[in-house]
Parts: C-alpha cells; structure tokens; sequence
C-alpha cells in the first residue's frame, strides 16, 4: 500500500512539473498575437468615443489618468 502511494505521489509530481515545460511564446507564434484583434485596445477611436460617452451620462471624471471628481465639476 505504501509502495503504491509513494508511486501515485511520484506519478502526480512528475505530471504537475511537466505542464510548465514549455514557456514562452516561439517565434512562429509571434503573428497571432500581434494581430490588432489581440490587442488590449484594438481600436482607438471607438475607445475615446466610449470614454466621452460613458463620462458626459456619468457627469464623472477621474480614475481613468484624468483630473477631476466624481462632482463631474472639472
């Protein structure tokens, strides 16, 4: 029974430390994520579009890299 726990113990460590064996991303690899749908904002203008939106209904400013209250007076 022992023998045979300190197996199943052998058998998990070894298929946890294997998951970590390839990190990193190869170079073929590098286009898919260089894709503009990958980025973390892909398009710009319609961010800034829905930043002013968002804004003028919440008659707030602040916490986004902006000067400003939550009063909505700047």
């Amino acid at each position: 029974m022992k023998k045979r726990f300190g197996l199943a113990i052998i058998v998990g460590i070894v298929a946890t430390t294997s998951g970590c064996a390839s990190l990193g991303v190869q170079p073929w690899e590098r286009d898919l994520l260089a894709k503009d749908e990958m980025a973390l904002d892909a398009d710009s203008v319609d961010s800034g579009l829905d930043d002013h939106i968002y804004f003028s209904k919440e008659a707030t400013s602040g916490g986004k890299a902006f000067s400003g209250g939550g009063c909505g007076c700047n």
